[in-house]
């Protein structure tokens, strides 16, 4: 009887520390990253719009949003400040052409930087429907 009780312990001990473990971990990584989003939207005269949502905390920081080629050459490049904002972007492909495309949005106060990268692709789809009569 006392030895399924000790192991009982053991099993409970083992089970809040993988747990407190876990959760540590979690919290950590959750710290090493930016609150921020970025979607394709649809079109708009034939170019793609794309929305960036920033969803900051409660203090103030100032951001920089850099969009670059697959050269390095920075196409727009605009620092903001505040807590949480929603930009968006119409991209002209005339100009750009297939070129992937590098949103980087950077953070002055946590120093953090997240990338996102943009493959255009464009294909034509056609769609046939054949229903019995």
């Amino acid at each position: 009887m006392k030895r399924v009780i000790h192991n009982n312990r053991i099993v409970v001990i083992a089970f809040f520390t993988v747990f407190s473990v876990a959760s540590l971990t979690a919290s950590a990584n959750g710290s090493k990253t930016l609150p921020i989003e970025l979607k394709y939207t649809g079109h708009v005269n034939n170019q793609p719009l794309y929305k960036l949502i920033v969803k900051g905390n409660a203090e103030p920081d100032e951001f920089t949003i850099s969009i670059r080629d697959s050269k390095g050459n920075i196409l727009f490049r605009e620092n903001i400040k505040g807590e949480s904002f929603t930009k968006s972007f119409l991209l002209n492909t005339e100009e750009m052409g297939d070129d992937d495309l590098h949103f980087e949005i950077s953070s002055k106060k946590t120093k953090k930087l997240v990338t996102y990268e943009i493959n255009r692709h464009s294909h034509l789809v056609e769609e046939a429907v054949i229903e019995p009569k």
